[in-house]
């Protein structure tokens, strides 16, 4: 074996593989972050929601309540307007929910992006390496 065997077609092919594999490493690295930060970021969401809730209906019955030893003699109005209102809300959000959930959202998108931009490169040098004739 002589040493430009290395520099020739097994050196062209051994350069590209490693461009190939640094160029998926690269690509994975970055998935593995955006899920990473999508992870954390729907957990932290998660919690201060079901905070929310919980605090929300928490006030809403303590204000039912009050309202109802407020307006003692007018308790059956009370909560029969306080029942009628949380069910109006509780139908505007399924319909906010249902409405939100048509609307994909964009996930990898710089993942895509990358990926994308790779294939435009590849494609150029393709082009660009092709001799006419």
């Amino acid at each position: 074996m002589n040493s430009h065997g290395d520099s020739g077609v097994f050196g062209a092919a051994r350069s590209k593989a490693t461009s190939w594999l640094a160029i998926a490493q690269t690509r994975l690295d970055l998935l593995r972050n955006e899920l990473e930060v999508g992870r954390i970021t729907i957990m932290r969401q998660l919690m201060l929601a079901l905070a929310l809730a919980f605090c929300v209906g928490l006030g809403l019955v303590l204000t039912v309540i009050a309202l109802t030893l407020l307006f003692w003699e007018q308790r059956l109005l009370v909560v029969s307007l306080s029942g009628a209102v949380f069910w109006a809300v509780a139908v505007y959000l399924v319909v906010a929910l249902r409405r939100r959930d048509t609307q994909p959202a964009p996930l990898f998108s710089e993942s895509l992006a990358e990926l994308q931009e790779d294939l435009r490169q590849l494609k150029a040098a393709a082009d660009h390496g092709r001799t006419p004739g």
